[in-house]
């Protein structure tokens, strides 16, 4: 059971949510990328209702059914680019947060990627899903409900 339904979320809430998430979408960074970071902090931050939604969207941008069960222990195969691994371990870093620094190694390795402005969208595409996850493991939305918007991508 929901504890805050959607037409009981506060009124405006989502639209400024999503006014950053908009913002993301239209950034450089490919849309496969993001919802492979949007994949993978959901599984960390153990949100039911977004992992169903990022396996939907993923699936959607062509993603691997191998890939996508593999995000779990992506340090232990061999299916992700290691600039794809730069990123996971710099999105695990960002979702894990302590209060250890992010190593210069890690960010190092993501600079030989990616530039500043493409760091700070990777940053910020980061914190988004975890303020996502962390509004519906709140008021618990039921997983299984989303649909991917064919002209969404």
């Amino acid at each position: 059971m929901e504890r805050i339904s959607y037409n009981e979320v506060p009124k405006g809430m989502f639209d400024a949510v999503m006014t950053t998430e908009n913002y993301v979408n239209n950034s450089p960074l490919p849309m496969q990328l993001l919802e492979l970071i949007r994949y993978r902090t959901s599984l960390l931050n153990g949100c039911a209702y977004c992992v169903d939604m990022h396996t939907k969207e993923l699936k959607h941008t062509g993603e691997t059914e191998t890939r996508i069960h593999a995000l779990g222990i992506w340090q232990s195969t061999p299916y992700f680019t290691q600039k794809e691994q730069a990123v996971l371990a710099f999105t695990d870093a960002l979702t894990l947060l302590n209060t250890a620094p992010i190593t210069t190694s890690l960010f190092t390795e993501l600079s030989s990627y990616f530039n500043k402005e493409e760091i700070g969208h990777l940053s910020l595409a980061i914190a988004q899903i975890n303020t996502w996850n962390r509004l519906m493991k709140s008021f618990e939305f039921t997983p299984g409900n989303h649909k991917v918007v064919e002209n969404e991508h």
